[in-house]
């Protein structure tokens, strides 16, 4: 059994052929079903432009799972930062943690949540990619405006996002917990987990150095299943992998027809390898093994599958199997 708490992170996967009204019904339905569970985060990635993961702001997303939940903490996983004026990200989230009981989570990232450069550059209003010390400004800017609207009522709690040490570096420097992105670049977490937890400077909205790892986890009845349940997800990531945003999500089946090269499968292994797919008991040792080699203080599950019907029996599976019961954040 799992010890430390479990959250989810919602990417909104947009199903071949169905519409974005259906990908928003969907996430509506798994904030009420993941509070149920007792997961203690749900959290909303920010992407633009893509035909598999809809364009869905966090805040709005944000705001409307925070009207029909009540325990669950909820926010971004994460805004970034510069797509957007640091004193409008303090605004809207400290509105939002004032107006929810001071639930809500603020998780800035860096990355400009899309494939397509036109895209990139229209949010920013035609700028290049934000420099180190762009981002550093944006994010340090962010929570000074955040103090200021402590008037409001309780703050949302800040997390930066990170997938590299040089963004270790910087939840260190400004003393906020960090989200480490294991689910993207599992060959840096121990490197960056090190980093961070070295030069960890105490700060108003943290004193001691706290990880949140997330990891893909795709859990069913069977390994097989699983493995089943994952392809659609494997053909998006061959795309990525050739640095193309533009593959659309594919059902099981289209996904089980993808004739990958060598290449994208040698990929395609070793990533699963550093993930949590398979059985309960399969999954359940993984996320196990993961929390003993990098002392992770929370995991954040991404279950990026093709039905929600699927993706909520991956969660409850692991509710049921490998969540110990006094870590859940609700009673089921």
């Amino acid at each position: 059994m799992i010890t430390i708490p479990l959250s989810a992170l919602e990417v909104a996967m947009v199903q071949t052929g169905a519409p974005a009204a259906d990908t928003l019904r969907d996430t509506t339905e798994f904030a009420r079903r993941i509070e149920d569970l007792g997961y203690r985060r749900l959290w909303y990635a920010e992407h633009h432009h893509s035909p598999a993961i809809g364009a869905f702001p966090p805040v709005v997303l944000t705001a409307h799972a925070a009207a029909l939940t009540s325990s669950v903490r909820l926010g971004s996983g994460g805004v970034l930062a510069p797509n957007h004026a640091p004193i409008m990200l303090a605004e809207q989230w400290g509105t939002l943690a004032a107006l929810h009981g001071g639930r809500i989570d603020l998780g800035i990232g860096r990355g400009p949540g899309t494939f397509d450069e036109p895209t990139a550059r229209a949010l920013r209003r035609g700028a290049g990619p934000a420099s180190d010390e762009e981002y550093r400004d944006d994010v340090a800017q962010t929570l000074r405006f955040l103090v200021d609207e402590v008037a409001l009522g309780p703050l949302p709690e800040p997390w930066l996002l990170a997938s590299s040490t040089a963004g270790a570096a910087l939840a260190a420097e400004l003393g906020l917990p960090i989200a480490f992105a294991h689910h993207i670049r599992p060959d840096n977490t121990l490197a960056a987990l090190g980093h961070y937890r070295e030069r960890f400077a105490p700060s108003r909205w943290c004193e001691r150095p706290r990880v949140l790892l997330c990891v893909e986890t795709v859990c069913a009845g069977t390994d097989e299943e699983a493995a089943r349940l994952a392809g659609p997800m494997d053909v998006v990531k061959a795309g990525l992998l050739k640095g193309r945003g533009d593959f659309p999500f594919p059902t099981p089946a289209e996904a089980a027809a993808h004739a990958f090269t060598a290449e994208e499968e040698r990929a395609l292994k070793s990533f699963r390898a550093q993930q949590a797919h398979g059985s309960p008991a399969t999954v359940g040792q993984r996320l196990t093994d993961l929390v003993e080699r990098t002392r992770a203080d929370e995991l954040m599950l991404v279950t990026p599958v093709y039905a929600l019907a699927d993706r909520l029996r991956s969660y409850e599976l692991v509710r049921q199997h490998v969540m110990a019961p006094e870590t859940a954040s609700t009673v089921s």
